[in-house]
């Protein structure tokens, strides 16, 4: 097996099991056995398992970033929206990786090569919330960018019109209602 097809696998191999049995109870062993090959060797080609873990998800989330980046400029309005359709379009490109990030996001925050991901979630709420500063309308953002994900991690299969059907409830759920005059 070359250098190349070796750490391909290992990186299948791992996403693989981390996607089945998590991250946290995946070892370098488990990794290098489904692999065929000796712990040193998984080594020679990555010096952690965060080391595999960060090159699986690092597409995902350097287009993470390059979106809250791109919302930065934008007014509330245009920053919601684009922010929805970018999202959307990225969680949907992404899937896999979304969903290591997904089922691991709380200990991965707490890690130094995920620091900037957290900035980056941040600009994604606050342009998801029209950029209101209302915890309510925060908080209403958050569930709709967990609930998005959530709906294309379980639908793995499913692409047809749910791309539409995303943007769509995102755009409602997001909606700031006019409070009404109290009579």
């Amino acid at each position: 097996m070359s250098r190349t097809n070796t750490r391909e696998e290992i990186l299948r191999e791992a996403a693989r099991l981390f996607a089945v049995v998590g991250y946290k109870a995946t070892s370098l062993t488990d990794i290098a056995s489904a692999v065929g090959c000796s712990k040193a060797t998984l080594l020679y080609h990555f010096e952690s398992k965060d080391a595999i873990f960060v090159a699986l998800v690092e597409p995902a989330l350097r287009q993470v970033q390059d979106l809250a980046t791109r919302l930065t400029p934008l007014a509330a309005g245009p920053a919601r929206e684009a922010a929805i359709v970018g999202f959307v379009d990225l969680v949907l490109t992404y899937r896999s990786e979304i969903a290591l990030i997904y089922n691991e996001i709380l200990q991965l925050l707490q890690r130094p090569a995920f620091a900037p991901l957290k900035p980056a979630v941040d600009a994604l709420v606050a342009a998801f919330a029209g950029r209101s500063g209302d915890p309510a309308d925060e908080v209403a953002a958050g569930v709709v960018l967990a609930g998005i994900v959530t709906m294309v991690v379980d639908r793995i299969d499913d692409a047809g019109d749910l791309r539409d059907s995303l943007i769509r409830v995102a755009r409602r759920a997001l909606v700031t209602p006019v409070p009404q005059a109290e009579d």
